[in-house]
């Protein structure tokens, strides 16, 4: 058996194969704890947008139905007269028809027909209202409706008001709660999808709240910031890319293109209150002016977006094209920007969906005001998803928390279906070299 000891250089030579052993460990140990640590902020990530949906999901699922009472209404021609339309005693026609089926309940007494008026929301009244002034034929007649109850009543079906909280802190009475029962027992009470939240527009009552408005006020607004952005942004792109020369003045624009990217919403939103409304005097709460200022926020991230697909283009398309006779505007326009496309596409949605999720300068342009009807127009007040988000977190209703939630839910909805469809843009078109 040969002794290390007199090999030369043998218990040197041992020394540093156990060094390097050791230091392969260390290494090894460090990684390890890299990915843990890297797992860990994952799984940290991923637990705290559980936690986030989650409580959305908890607080805004009840949103998502409505407690309805269906009931036979007498037109009553003394309270509806069909000279006096479309004014008459409509709210008084739905509440004697209910009392009819509350047992034992005095209509004479006018605190309790008021009470009873109470169950009903304030919109069942007008519903009345257009069905007869569309069909005066159905006075003197009765006619089966469906309509939500108040907020009170929608909660207590829901389970949001405890039935054993003392009566001096609830907002329905233990006669109001008998009565509720009472027409549960009669099989007039139904908790339907509430279609009102998509359909309605925005109501100072809960239960008719609806996001109507806003999604058309986004939709007016994300068009118009499309329109301006996309074109001018792309274009943008293509000469300072393709076409502008490389000097002083070009590398001071994308300098400055870079720093638009980064800089806080609200200052555009100030931007577009000075110069839009102050200068131009164009309308406040106009999805008009709202476009334009997510415009102004989305062109630095289109051109940055679009830069960086035209320039993952390899150089070889380029000469290729040069090489067979193509001018630089064909070269461009005809194989660099084709093969950019997928990129180009990605970054607008992209910016199209942080646009999408922008609230500061819409408030400055005053598109968080009370709008009880959806825009018809680009120039008609608006609302949008984040300002009525914002309306409604600030309402001292309680009915309008779940509404909170839901109207979130609806707008992250928006958003990673937009993500999504960037994501399956760039993988269809998307070509590798």
């Amino acid at each position: 058996m040969t002794d290390i000891a007199n090999v030369p250089g043998g218990p040197q030579r041992a020394s540093t194969t156990d060094l390097v052993a050791a230091s392969l460990k260390r290494r090894h140990r460090k990684q390890q704890r890299l990915q843990w640590i890297g797992m860990g902020a994952i799984s940290i990530a991923f637990l705290m947008l559980f936690i986030l949906v989650s409580s959305l999901v908890s607080t805004g699922w009840q949103a998502f139905t409505q407690t309805h009472v269906t009931f036979d209404v007498y037109v009553d021609p003394e309270e509806i007269p069909e000279d006096r339309l479309p004014r008459g005693g409509f709210d008084d026609a739905l509440a004697a028809s209910l009392g009819k089926m509350l047992p034992g309940v005095d209509m004479s007494d006018r605190k309790t027909a008021r009470a009873v008026e109470g169950i009903l929301s304030n919109g069942a009244q007008f519903e009345l209202r257009d069905r007869v002034v569309a069909d005066p034929g159905l006075i003197g007649r009765t006619i089966q409706m469906t309509v939500p109850v108040s907020d009170p009543f929608d909660q207590l079906n829901k389970g949001l008001i405890a039935r054993d909280t003392p009566e001096e802190n609830r907002r329905v009475t233990n006669t109001e709660i008998q009565w509720f029962d009472d027409l549960q027992d009669a099989g007039a009470i139904s908790k339907p999808f509430n279609w009102a939240l998509f359909t309605n527009a925005d109501s100072r009552f809960p239960e008719l709240a609806g996001l109507k408005g806003a999604l058309v006020g986004s939709f007016w607004a994300l068009l118009t910031c499309f329109l301006i952005a996309f074109p001018l942004g792309i274009g943008s792109a293509i000469y300072l890319e393709e076409f502008a020369p490389k000097n002083k003045l070009s590398d001071f624009i994308e300098v400055n293109i870079n720093n638009l990217a980064a800089v806080p919403s609200v200052v555009f939103g100030l931007l577009a209150l000075a110069v839009f409304i102050g200068w131009f005097g164009l309308p406040r709460s106009a999805p008009f002016v709202g476009g334009l200022t997510l415009a102004l926020m989305t062109m630095p991230t289109i051109i940055i977006a679009t830069r960086a697909a035209l320039k993952a283009v390899p150089p070889s398309i380029r000469e290729a094209a040069l090489g067979l006779g193509a001018s630089k505007q064909q070269v461009v326009f005809q194989h660099v920007l084709p093969l950019a496309m997928p990129g180009v596409l990605t970054g607008t949605i992209i910016g199209l969906a942080q646009a999408l999720g922008e609230t500061a300068p819409l408030l400055l342009i005053g598109m968080n005001a009370f709008i009880t009807s959806a825009a018809s127009s680009p120039f008609d007040s608006a609302t949008a998803l984040p300002t009525q988000i914002f309306i409604w977190a600030d309402s001292p209703e309680r009915g309008f928390v779940s509404r909170t939630s839901a109207a979130i839910l609806v707008l992250l909805g928006f958003l990673v279906m937009m993500n999504m469809v960037a994501i399956y843009l760039r993988q269809k078109f998307e070509r590798k070299w």
